[in-house]
């Protein structure tokens, strides 16, 4: 299997499509605005994430440093456009509609009140995406729904700890038992 084919498959599974996966699977090469985050920066997209994929019985977001992977993938490989879809994005979430929903920044939020503040966030994401125009950038909530899923899961926690994993390569078996609610293979 091809990196094409399986970025194909994750986005199939994370119901649709990726944003940025062809300049990720070109390389990376469409970031050209020398954008920057900050450590805060970071430290919000990881709460942020933690709050989309908290730890449970396995560790949540914050632990594979999904924040980190965002800002890479953000800055290398979003367009210039998407790119300032999701700045404006995470600043309006942090402080203008964190306050209009709750009447405080995000970061002061109980976890409570940030989980149904995202949910909600989530439904008009996908309201959003049903009535956006082909030209236009994705809700940027629903971007950093994918970039949270895609950077848990293609972490070395997400992959080991959340999923089962087999290294590879390794001794082929046709057939391997299944208990019902086992993990999904990460490999």
């Amino acid at each position: 299997m091809n990196r094409r084919e399986a970025l194909s498959r994750v986005a199939l599974i994370m119901g649709g499509t990726v944003l940025g996966a062809e300049a990720f699977l070109s390389g990376c090469t469409t970031g050209t605005t020398g954008l920057k985050f900050s450590q805060d920066d970071i430290s919000f997209l990881n709460e942020v994430a933690e709050t989309i994929l908290p730890a449970t019985g396995t560790p949540g977001a914050k632990e594979a440093k999904v924040g980190e992977f965002m800002t890479v993938i953000v800055n290398d490989c979003y367009e210039a456009k998407d790119q300032t879809a999701f700045m404006e994005g995470i600043k309006a979430l942090q402080f203008k509609d964190s306050k209009a929903k709750m009447g405080k920044a995000f970061m002061e939020a109980s976890p409570a009140e940030r989980t149904a503040f995202l949910t909600e966030l989530d439904k008009q994401a996908a309201e959003f995406q049903k009535t956006k125009k082909p030209d236009e950038t994705k809700h940027y909530f629903t971007m950093l729904k994918e970039l949270t899923l895609w950077g848990f899961f293609s972490s070395e926690v997400g992959a080991t700890k959340a999923l089962r994993y087999i290294a590879v390569p390794g001794k082929y078996e046709g057939t391997v038992p299944y208990k019902k609610g086992d993990k999904a293979w990460a490999t």
